[in-house]
């Protein structure tokens, strides 16, 4: 198995299913975890020199962070109802309590934070939604923390690709430090599927293709692009879902396409597909 894929493992007491840090992912930046809570179970967070970005992917929960209290927060049971979520951004060294009201599926987004910024509650009238692509490379895009949002380091957006469509794609990498042109930004993948057996694959490879790897990704699994292309592409009858999460060094997302692919973005294949 690809060590770039992290399988989902139920069962912990805390309802962890997914724990990804700088220290086992072999990075500086990017830490990701997932919880599913049962009704009234609660969960403590504090991180010291990190910011959070807590997003309730399925479920209600209310949310005390530091002097702040977010009572009932939640909208959507299932991702694939295509609300956009609810969110809470907390600030570094504040201590965080959950209480979920239903049963709760809860991505934990973490980077270094400096404290430039107050803990806030990100509803959905907050976060931007759009399409991208055309054809088989359309998806659908919630921006929940993008770079003209305010934080010190979190980007975090959440993207759908319907069945037989790619996404990710045309390859694209933000793997070096040269700005205007690119950032460095490590970046996760929680995927999940409709219907829920399903899988998707995702590749994440090199120019030199001393890192390739290509991946079978099922439901709650996550997939980490420490540097490269990182393109998924959907089964036919399974729609994806994933969270990203992404941090660097300079809280700007800017990236290169890879060379081969990039016509995919011409406006002779849009065209071509704008019946699609």
């Amino acid at each position: 198995m690809s060590k770039l894929l992290s399988k989902y493992q139920p069962g912990t007491p805390d309802g962890c299913t997914q724990q990804i840090t700088p220290a086992n992912a072999q990075w500086d930046y990017v830490g990701f975890e997932a919880f599913e809570l049962q009704p009234g179970q609660t969960l403590t967070q504090f991180e010291a020199d990190l910011e959070i970005c807590l997003v309730l992917v399925a479920g209600k929960a209310t949310i005390k962070a530091g002097e702040h209290c977010f009572e009932n927060i939640g909208d959507r049971m299932d991702p694939f109802e295509r609300k956009k979520p609810y969110a809470v951004y907390v600030a570094p060294n504040q201590s965080i309590d959950i209480e979920a009201l239903t049963e709760l599926e809860l991505a934990v987004c973490k980077a270094p934070g400096k404290g430039t910024y107050e803990t806030r509650l990100i509803s959905p009238d907050d976060i931007d939604a759009e399409a991208r692509g055309a054809g088989n490379n359309r998806r659908y895009v919630h921006n929940i923390l993008p770079d003209y949002k305010p934080a010190d380091s979190l980007l975090v957006v959440e993207v759908y690709t319907e069945e037989g469509c790619t996404s990710s794609y045309p390859s694209h990498k933000h793997d070096q430090s040269n700005e205007p042109h690119e950032t460095y930004l490590e970046e996760t993948y929680y995927h999940r599927l409709n219907p829920s057996q399903g899988f998707c694959l995702q590749r994440v490879y090199t120019d030199d293709r001393s890192l390739d790897e290509s991946m079978a990704v099922y439901n709650k699994d996550v997939v980490k692009a420490p540097k490269g292309y990182h393109p998924v592409a959907t089964i036919a009858g399974y729609d994806n879902y994933y969270l990203n999460v992404m941090a660097g060094p300079s809280r700007k997302w800017q990236f290169t396409w890879e060379k081969d692919h990039e016509w995919v973005n011409s406006q002779t294949y849009r065209d071509k597909h704008a019946e699609v």
